[in-house]
């Protein structure tokens, strides 16, 4: 359908064929594709490992059968060549590629009468804002549109803003707005910004909406982020060190951002299994060296990690700004595209992103023998937490619900986003 587009007009991005979303994708394929593909021939002749199936079944239940793209005994596509380049794309041309592959790392979005894109950080090119302008890439974008955004977009309900208020798109766009607005400010640190939205969405999650609407709405929220600048000072004050509970619960958190999910980890069996699972003790525990989750980690003392870092360079200080306002931007933290959760609850879970981010910086910088951050470390750290954010099933699962509702109940999420910012 023909479809009016919002893009992020902050974002740049072209693909410099880094082969890392090769590396660490299941790619499922519709029955086209896979006709498309056997069609194709390939043979050992082509690269293609003789003892690699170029589509596998996937396991399952049900009368329709379901494939995914063939893996190299690394993870790897099995389509992926020694340059990094995608074997299907160089013999045959872009458009003959699993739909997933040609809209990568663009995601799109209902918005009312309209759909917002959005991008995925785990590509190293959206981290370091590479290429050109999205702004200038709206006729390709408006093409994957007429793919991938069905016609029933349109009447897709907003996300409810909290778990008992529900407002039409013009009202919820406004909530967006202002969350945009709390980080589009050019004076203040990243920290100070999210502590600011942090502040006034804990008051929304508790407020009524009933006669509160259109104007009156915008004049609440603007009261909202107004209270909020004043409470939280541009020279953040020393908050409270988070509490023991929280800190067990943020760890659980960040190991499961630091996992690397691959095919190569789902063929691991029980052996693999049992990995994670005395991983997960010692992160519960937090005591003694961390357990290095993949191979960029090493094993360091998690007390390593609690000490400061130094802070946030201007740079990532940059990269972490864009990166909120981008999934503000692309309502890519609730409603369909974030689990189906209100609001509130995405925000609360797109916040801890941020020191989680932080955490696993310091784990890059702490297994390179040093204590204080860089750029990089907080760049490649955004790209493996966003590998998982909203895309991993476990995500959307109860107990993680539940691990972000009781941080933001006893307040944690705020310290913990101030004490790995140190």
């Amino acid at each position: 359908m023909a479809v009016r587009l919002t893009l992020p007009t902050i974002q740049n991005w072209s693909c410099h064929n880094c082969g890392g979303c090769c590396r660490q994708h299941l790619i499922e394929v519709t029955e086209e594709e896979r006709q498309r593909i056997i069609a194709q021939n390939w043979t050992e002749a082509d690269g293609i490992p003789a003892d690699r199936p170029v589509l596998v079944r996937l396991s399952g239940f049900g009368r329709k059968q379901r494939y995914r793209l063939g893996h190299q005994s690394d993870g790897a596509c099995v389509f992926l060549d020694e340059k990094g380049l995608c074997r299907i794309h160089a013999k045959f041309g872009e458009h003959a590629k699993p739909l997933p592959c040609r809209i990568y790392p663009y995601a799109f979005h209902p918005g009312g009468k309209q759909a917002v894109v959005s991008l995925r950080f785990s590509c190293p090119s959206v981290v370091a804002n590479l290429g050109r302008p999205v702004s200038e890439q709206l006729d390709d974008l408006k093409k994957m549109a007429a793919v991938v955004v069905p016609e029933s977009a349109k009447n897709v309900p907003p996300p409810p803003v909290s778990d008992h208020e529900r407002l039409d798109w013009p009202d919820f766009s406004r909530f967006v707005t202002a969350l945009d607005q709390t980080f589009a400010a050019n004076d203040v640190s990243v920290t100070v910004k999210l502590m600011r939205a942090l502040f006034w969405i804990n008051v929304a999650g508790q407020s009524k909406f009933d006669v509160v609407r259109g104007e009156r709405l915008g004049e609440f929220l603007d009261l909202m982020t107004t209270a909020a600048s004043h409470e939280v000072a541009e020279n953040l004050a020393p908050m409270d060190e988070p509490s023991r509970s929280g800190k067990l619960q943020f760890r659980l958190l960040a190991a499961q951002y630091a996992r690397k999910d691959t095919f190569v980890s789902l063929e691991s069996g029980l052996a693999g299994r049992w990995r994670l699972l005395r991983s997960a003790i010692r992160f519960a525990r937090g005591t003694g060296n961390v357990p290095p989750l993949q191979e960029v980690f090493s094993s360091v003392p998690f007390s390593a990690l609690e000490a400061p870092f130094g802070g946030i360079s201007a740079e990532a200080d940059e990269i972490l700004t864009r990166y909120f306002r981008v999934k503000i931007q692309g309502l890519h933290f609730c409603g369909p595209a974030y689990y189906d959760v209100p609001l509130v609850e995405g925000f609360q879970s797109l916040a801890l992103v941020f020191p989680s981010v932080l955490w696993l910086s310091r784990w890059l910088a702490a297994s390179g023998g040093r204590s204080a951050l860089t750029t990089d470390d907080v760049a490649r750290a955004l790209a493996i937490a966003d590998h998982h954010h909203g895309y991993s099933p476990a995500f959307g699962q109860g107990h993680f619900r539940r691990r972000v509702r009781l941080l933001a109940r006893t307040r944690d999420i705020g310290r913990l986003c101030a004490w790995y910012a140190r």
